[in-house]
């Protein structure tokens, strides 16, 4: 196999960007820096990683599908993660959160 596709490369590049400047979803994650909490940890940066990733859909073309969805669902767990009264919907699949590698 070759390298990632562009598409999915700068998708991934634009979702650190604004992971680490206190942008994914600003509507979602307004008043919440979770910045010092989610990088106090590996364990918890990994997991958003862990979900942009497994969410996140390419075509055969190597062109991403759903760069929003992916961030989104990353925004979710990063907002239940800092405010735990915060509600999941849906609730994540075990698919999503699902770490992968050795």
């Amino acid at each position: 196999m070759g390298h990632l596709p562009v598409d999915v490369r700068a998708s991934l590049r634009f979702f650190a960007f604004y992971l680490a400047n206190g942008t994914i979803d600003v509507d979602l994650l307004e008043g919440f820096d979770y910045r010092p909490s989610l990088f106090a940890f590996g364990s918890s940066l990994e997991q958003v990683f862990a979900i942009y990733g497994n969410v996140l859909e390419v075509d055969a073309d190597g062109e991403v599908l759903n760069d929003g969805d992916a961030q989104y669902r990353a925004a979710q767990w990063i907002r239940h993660f800092c405010d735990p009264t915060y509600e999941v919907d849906p609730p994540f699949q075990a698919w999503e959160t699902e770490l992968h590698g050795p």
